[in-house]
This record gives C-alpha cells, sequence and structure tokens, in this order.
C-alpha cells in the first residue's frame, strides 16, 4: 500500500513531469528564505498550465477529503494556484487566500474567500516549501480567525528543514504532507545528501 505521502495516480505523474518540465529552473536563485541555491522550482510556471491544475486539483481535494475539510487555501501568491486547482476537482471544497497584510478598507479581513462557517476545517496550503515560514505564517492567520486546521500540504518540499518547522508549529496529531519533495523532481542535483 502506498503511504499518503506518495499516492500512487495519474495525477502525480502529471504533476511531476509538470514540475520537471516547467517549473525547474537550474541556475543561481536568491530563495524567499534568504538563502542561494543552485536550482529553484518554480511551480507556478507548472501549476498555471491545464494539465498540472488538474493534477494538483484531484490531489489537495483527496487530501482535504481524507483530512475532513471543507476548504483549502494559504499564503497567497503561492497558495493561489494550488487553493483555485481545487475547485477545477471538486465541488464540495472551498478555497481561500490568506492575504500578506490584512485589508484596511471594506472588511478589513486576512481571508479572502467564502467564510468558512463554525465547525468547519481547512487545509492550508503552499506551492513549495524551503524554511516552511510562510506558510507557517498563514498558519498563524488562520488561527487567528479561529478557524480549526485539518492539516498542511506543501505541492512540492524542497527538503531544507521546513516540514520540521510545520509540524512543530502545527502541533501534535496534526499532519503536514508534501505531494512531491525536491527527490522526485530533480534527483540528480548537487546538493543532494547522500
Amino acid at each position: 500500500m502506498a503511504s499518503p505521502e506518495h499516492p500512487p495516480s495519474s495525477a502525480r505523474a502529471i504533476l511531476l513531469e509538470g514540475l520537471r518540465n516547467d517549473g525547474l529552473v537550474i541556475g543561481e536563485v536568491t530563495l524567499a528564505s534568504g538563502r542561494t541555491a543552485q536550482y529553484y522550482v518554480d511551480a507556478r510556471r507548472a501549476l498555471l498550465r491545464p494539465r498540472a491544475f488538474r493534477a494538483t486539483g484531484e490531489l489537495v481535494a483527496e487530501e482535504a477529503r481524507r483530512l475532513g475539510a471543507a476548504a483549502v487555501g494559504g499564503p497567497t501568491l503561492g497558495a493561489d494556484p494550488v487553493a483555485c486547482s481545487v475547485l477545477s476537482a471538486a465541488d464540495d471544497l472551498k478555497a481561500f487566500i490568506v492575504r500578506k497584510e490584512r485589508k484596511e478598507h471594506g472588511l478589513q479581513r486576512w481571508m479572502e474567500g467564502p467564510a468558512i462557517e463554525p465547525g468547519e476545517r481547512v487545509l492550508v496550503v503552499e506551492d513549495v516549501v524551503t524554511s516552511g515560514g510562510s506558510l507557517i505564517s498563514a498558519i498563524g492567520r488562520v488561527r487567528d480567525e479561529g478557524i480549526e486546521i485539518a492539516g498542511a500540504l506543501a505541492v512540492l518540499d524542497r527538503l531544507a528543514g521546513g516540514r520540521e518547522a510545520i509540524e512543530h508549529a502545527l502541533g501534535a496529531g496534526i499532519p503536514y504532507v508534501a505531494l512531491l519533495t525536491i527527490d522526485d523532481v530533480y534527483p540528480d542535483r548537487p546538493d543532494r545528501a547522500e
């Protein structure tokens, strides 16, 4: 039986192909964490194409249902395509976006999208996790709004310490899942730990 970390499906294969072909960039870049890397995965370049978008929606919707989440969302800009992809795969789930700063006019909300009703739980998502900072910040904002978190999910985990930080922020009993890791997308990378 496959682990939830790597569900067997054609959707996973399509997502992997999209990230490898459209998202993987070889060359020195500065990451959001401030670290430099010799490669970068620009997941939005893959996720904003139809096949990878639909595949992501299927995989994330499956995980949301498994965890009993009614809505999927996370930090803008990384979570935007991930959260919206679920809408193409599931009529029973809602999407939301967590702002970087509270809106100063209108409803002055941290979270945009349909109302999360009392008792509904959410899956907090991100496209790529390195240190986990953006996802952890979104987790805090969601909790500040009094919303229960069913779990957290990254489309790609760079295996750079983010998992541990996210699991700590979530607390015991709340799972973190990565659909893929950098080992899947770029197994021959020069900095791979043996």
